[in-house]
C-alpha cells in the first residue's frame, strides 16, 4: 500500500516578502505542522522564495512581483492538516483582495 501524499498548488496576489513569511509560519502552526527549519532567497533585482521543512513534508512559495503573483505549493501527508491550512489560505485570500 502506498503511503497518501496531499498536494496543494495556487497562486495569490501578494508578493511582500515579510508578509508571506510571517503569515505562512502561522498557518503551518495553525494547521498543526511541525515546522522542522526554513530557508529563504532573495533574487536581484525581485523576487523571493521560501521553503519550509516540515515533519509531514514541505510548503514552497515563490514570488513573481513583476505579476504581482506568488506561486504556493504544499505537500504534506496529513490531509487534516492540508485541509486546516488550506482553509487559513482561502480565509485570508478573501480578505487580502
Amino acid at each position: 500500500m502506498l503511503p497518501e501524499i496531499n498536494n496543494y498548488k495556487d497562486w495569490i496576489n501578494e508578493t511582500d516578502p515579510e508578509l508571506l513569511k510571517t503569515t505562512f509560519e502561522n498557518f503551518l502552526q495553525k494547521s498543526g505542522y511541525t515546522v522542522i527549519s526554513s530557508v529563504d532567497y532573495f533574487f536581484t533585482p525581485q523576487g523571493y522564495t521560501c521553503v519550509w521543512l516540515l515533519a509531514e513534508s514541505h510548503l514552497a512559495i515563490h514570488t513573481f512581483p513583476e505579476h504581482h503573483k506568488t506561486y504556493l505549493e504544499l505537500t504534506g501527508c496529513n490531509k487534516k492538516m492540508n485541509d486546516k491550512f488550506i482553509a487559513l489560505l482561502e480565509n485570508w485570500k478573501i480578505n487580502i483582495i
